[in-house]
Parts: structure tokens; sequence; C-alpha cells
């Protein structure tokens, strides 16, 4: 009867503790130490309307936009309740058939240039919010004729966007598309 006391009171103690005070401690000094990301990484308007997250892609569909990762992520994509990559192997016909179309269909737009490849797959949380620099570069003629502006404003703009590797060293330089878009519409906006 010892034991089973003995376990009861620690099942109480480890819950209170672990369930419940350290989590508000943990939240609590991320919304005094870094509240940004503890909210989520939040971009708004001018106004206060909310636009996005830094950390969750979107899609972008108009041809005066830089486009970002394809998303598998629910049934029309960046649905941050469903992340998932599309888990289709790389023989899938499916995903070959799908991969070839975009490739197909961004040929068509940029001709004679390579597609990067992170246009055409998705990432492994379909919410990638970034694509590479070569990425950017690749629609930059489209989104320069879009606009009408110089093809040079719009790489600068890109330069201004790109994220070198975390700590140096970690990953690769990305740009966020978001960021990119909520740029060109404030600097070159697009023309009625």
């Amino acid at each position: 009867m010892k034991n089973l006391l003995t376990a009861i009171l620690m099942t109480i103690v480890t819950t209170v503790l672990l369930g419940l005070i350290y989590p508000l401690v943990v939240t609590g000094l991320a919304q005094v130490i870094f509240p940004n990301q503890a909210n989520g990484s939040l971009i708004r308007s001018s106004d206060g309307t909310l636009i996005g997250s830094r950390l969750i892609g979107q899609p972008f569909s108009s041809p005066g936009y830089f486009r970002s990762r394809p998303s598998a992520a629910g049934a029309n994509g960046y649905d941050a309740g469903a992340s998932s990559g599309s888990n289709l192997g790389p023989t899938n016909r499916k995903l070959i058939d799908r991969v070839k179309a975009d490739v197909e269909k961004l040929q068509a737009e940029t001709p004679g240039k390579p597609v990067p490849i992170d246009l055409v797959t998705t990432s492994g949380s379909g919410l990638d919010p970034h694509i590479s620099p070569a990425a950017a570069e690749f629609q930059v003629p489209r989104v320069a004729r879009e606009r009408g502006v110089g093809e040079p404003e719009v790489r600068r703009m890109i330069a201004a966007h790109t994220e070198g590797r975390q700590f140096g060293f970690l990953g690769e330089p990305t740009v966020n598309v978001l960021e990119l878009n909520l740029d060109l519409d404030r600097t070159v906006p697009m023309k009625k």
C-alpha cells in the first residue's frame, strides 16, 4: 500500500511540475526574451492586419510575385494544420508527372535557363517560407517584366532579402518569399 501511495504522489508531483509549472515558466521566459518568435513571427501591415508569418510559406500565383516552393501540406497546400510532405517516392508516377509539368511551365516562362530544384519539389513540412537565391534569380525576368522595373533593381532586392547560413556555416543561403514580395509591393507596386 505504501508503494502505491508513493507512486500516486510521484505521478501528481511530476504532472504538476512538468505538465504545468515547467511549460508556464518556459512560455513566460519566451514572452519576455523572444516575444516576436514566441508569438509566431507574425508580419502585420501598417494598419495592423495580419499578413502572414515569416515562418510559414504562402502560395503566390500572380506573375508579378516571386513564387514559393510547391506545398503538399493539406488539400490546397500551405495548411499549417496538415504539415507534411507528399510521401511520394522518387519513382512514383504521380510525382514524376507533377514535377515534369511544373518544369515545363517554368521553362515556358523563363526559356533557356535550368529550373532550380526547389521550385518543383516540396519541402519536408510543406510549409517552407524560403527559396534558394538561385530560385529567386530564375524568377527575376518574369517579375521585372510584370512590374515594369529593371532586372538589376529586382536583383538588388533579392540580395537585400537573402539570409546567410545560420551561424555562418549551417545550411544554405535562403530568400524569404513573403518578405521579398512585401518589399516589392512597397517599392515597385504592380501596374494596374
